[in-house]
């Protein structure tokens, strides 16, 4: 095996750490509306490719984080679905910012930074069903 890379090393705990973590944050996104669960989805496949083949397999496989995880892989595609309850966070979350952000430019930076994720959200194709 080639210096570098051992399959326990720091590196892939590195991943699992990472993908855990992820999806810990997106457990947490179905519950909090301004937390949002998709990107932790993603970014958990993303890592448990690299730290975990039997952690990855089971996020490809399930039953509702599964099919857009593999759309995305895929096609690089968001389910409409997804994209509305995207918005719709990203909306309340720009709401709640400027009702309690203590300046406005703070909550103007939050909602241009949202609108324009929203705008590269709504780009993406959407999958074939």
């Amino acid at each position: 095996m080639p210096m570098g890379r051992d399959p326990h090393g720091p590196v892939r705990w590195a991943w699992l750490l990472l993908a855990y973590l992820s999806l810990g944050l997106a457990a947490a996104g179905v519950v909090l509306p301004l937390l949002p669960t998709v990107p932790f989805v993603l970014l958990a496949a993303y890592a448990a490719a690299r730290g975990s083949k039997q952690l990855h397999q089971r996020l490809l496989t399930h039953r509702v984080f599964g099919p857009m995880i593999r759309d995305w892989q895929r096609h690089g595609a968001v389910s409409r679905r997804a994209k509305w309850l995207a918005s719709a966070s990203m909306l309340l979350a720009a709401a709640i910012a400027f009702l309690t952000a203590p300046h406005l430019w703070i909550a103007a930076v939050a909602t241009i930074s949202m609108a324009v994720i929203a705008c590269w959200l709504w780009l993406r194709p959407e999958p074939e069903r």
